[in-house]
């Protein structure tokens, strides 16, 4: 892949996840997760109609689709938080993420919409994630297209980067 196709897929970088993070670090992405919708929100409202019709790259989606994508995300990541702190290692529902950025409601639906949503959801998320005791970071959800468990920890760090990895996506239309 080409260093510019690599910085427009990934403007934030790839994830990078070495292992259970320190406190400190889940400290800053709880912070993280809970400033996103205000950041978005920002930036969408410095993007002009068409750019909100504008692909972030050649084959990508358009930032309305990115926006209503986050929200889809995240509700998602939101019940498979909750999911690993009440049951046993439970299996956690994949979701086909192109097909729903297909859907009518992530090319109709006005941005506010997700917007507000992000808003409740995230305030919900962070109070959720601050309440956490050390042993619950090790908890684990099975991920059936990964193959494999995966620990609350790394999904903190999964879904903090999801967010500034659109953010960065939006940023890149603005730009042009």
């Amino acid at each position: 892949m080409s260093k510019e196709l690599e910085h427009l897929r990934f403007p934030v970088g790839r994830l990078q996840y070495g292992g259970l993070l320190d406190e400190a670090t889940r400290k800053q992405f709880i912070e993280n997760i809970a400033q996103l919708p205000a950041q978005m929100r920002a930036v969408v409202n410095q993007l002009s109609e068409s750019q909100l019709e504008t692909p972030y790259r050649a084959g990508g989606w358009t930032l309305r689709q990115v926006v209503h994508h986050v929200a889809d995300s995240h509700m998602n990541s939101f019940i498979r938080f909750k999911l690993g702190l009440t049951e046993d290692i439970p299996t956690i529902k994949p979701y086909a993420q192109a097909a729903w950025a297909n859907l009518p409601d992530s090319l109709d639906v006005p941005l506010d919409v997700s917007l507000n949503l992000l808003e409740a959801l995230h305030y919900r998320w962070a109070v959720l994630l601050r309440s956490f005791k050390p042993t619950d970071w090790e908890k684990e959800v099975f991920h059936p297209e990964m193959k494999r468990n995966i620990s609350l920890d790394f999904l903190l760090a999964l879904y903090e980067w999801h967010g500034r990895h659109h953010v960065g996506h939006l940023k890149l239309v603005m730009k042009n």
